[in-house]
């Protein structure tokens, strides 16, 4: 039990670094624009390849966690994504800035096929831990923000890697040494079938499959996005990177808490019940935000973050509900390869629209399109009452 504690405090200190170092780069950008003489747009595209390499890299990461060690998988993401976030800051050119983004995406796209497999092999209630997993990751996303911010405006965009990059490295050392290698009884004996009818199974993947590609453009897309929309629809805080960095940090947190929530109500309910009030939320608060300025762009992008990363733990649920611990990492890491790979379009997405309209109008419009096709898997779902209470007979490691 007490090892459990362990492996999950450093799970949840994972989530932290992959979120948080993903998303340096979206709030730093707003002070490199003149050492590298480039606009946003052409400037945030450089973080393209870190995003597909983000997508790309979960599948063999998974599969070798399965086969190898998820342990050894786990430090070298601590080790990788800091070393590399290190000589990212070091960057003299936009290439070999593109080169380190890339290969931050690289080592990140291990966390969450390898983590999330481990953290359901150890949760003893397996949508609390999800939950509170996605909070611990979604601070990440805000103290990139926050911490981002600070540092650029006071110190430099460069410290803003270099800081993050050492302290990782840090706890992967720690990892190292705290953590045995070993693969839990649970996880080798769980290779028997979950007594789901195929039928079940094969719908619940196609939802999956759906919510999770037009979910990721959306996460991807707003979440990167977020610094320089509250740049521009607060004009209160315009040209000051700490002050963008703090409110998002706070919308970040506000949002976060929607996964604590959605986390204690699918370990009581079952998914269909709680999925489909919060995939109503994320459509019109996008179309809302279309003309919202000042104040109202505030409420509405805490209304929408709320929805946007409660659907995470919805989807992390599927997966631990629906597949065997023995083939869990590679079925994460199939999740996370289209969702990533869907988000990797975010990126020029976000660009694109934004270089040719002048502002986020019409990126809302899409992404409004978007959550409505979540809100269609949400309805397609199909409502189990049974699933609850064959999750709770699950005994984990």
């Amino acid at each position: 039990m007490a090892t459990s504690r362990r492996v999950v405090s450093f799970i949840n200190a994972g989530h932290v670094v992959v979120h948080m170092f993903m998303l340096i780069f979206p709030t730093a950008v707003l002070g490199m624009g003149q050492e590298f003489g480039r606009p946003y747009g052409e400037l945030l595209a450089l973080s393209t390849g870190g995003f597909v390499a983000f997508g790309a890299g979960s599948l063999p990461a998974g599969w070798i966690g399965d086969l190898w060690s998820r342990r050894n998988m786990l430090a070298l993401f601590f080790l990788g994504i800091g070393t590399t976030a290190v000589l990212t800051g070091l960057s003299r050119s936009a290439a070999t800035l593109a080169v380190g983004l890339t290969g931050i995406g690289l080592f990140a796209s291990i966390y969450h096929p390898v983590g999330t497999a481990m953290l359901t092999a150890h949760a003893e209630k397996v949508g609390k831990a999800i939950g509170i997993n996605g909070v611990w990751g979604n601070l990440g996303v805000a103290l990139a923000a926050l911490t981002t911010g600070a540092l650029t405006q006071w110190v430099g965009w460069r410290a803003a890697f270099i800081l993050p990059g050492i302290l990782a490295v840090l706890v992967g050392a720690a990892f190292l040494r705290l953590v045995p290698n070993r693969r839990t009884e649970a996880a080798m004996a769980s290779k028997r079938g979950l007594g789901i009818p195929q039928h079940i199974v094969i719908r619940v993947f196609i939802v999956l499959a759906l919510v999770t590609m037009a979910g990721g453009v959306v996460f991807n897309a707003t979440t990167v996005g977020m610094p320089k929309i509250l740049d521009e629809r607060l004009p209160m805080l315009a040209g000051s990177p700490f002050g963008v960095g703090l409110l998002a940090f706070l919308v970040y947190v506000i949002g976060a808490t929607a996964q604590l929530i959605v986390g204690r109500l699918v370990d009581r309910y079952p998914l269909r019940t709680v999925f489909l009030p919060l995939a109503a939320l994320q459509a019109p608060c996008l179309f809302l935000a279309v003309s919202a300025q000042n104040w109202a762009m505030l409420a509405l992008a805490i209304g929408m973050m709320f929805a946007i990363f409660g659907q995470v733990t919805i989807n992390d649920t599927m997966v631990a509900r629906y597949t065997t611990d023995a083939w869990r990492a590679r079925v994460y890491a199939v999740r996370y390869v289209v969702s990533f790979s869907a988000s990797a379009s975010a990126v020029p997405l976000v660009a694109f629209l934004h270089g040719r309209t002048g502002g986020f109008d019409l990126t809302f419009k899409v992404l409004a399109v978007f959550g409505l096709v979540v809100f269609l898997g949400a309805a397609l779902f199909p409502h189990r009452p049974e699933e609850v209470q064959a999750a709770g007979s699950k005994q984990p490691a």
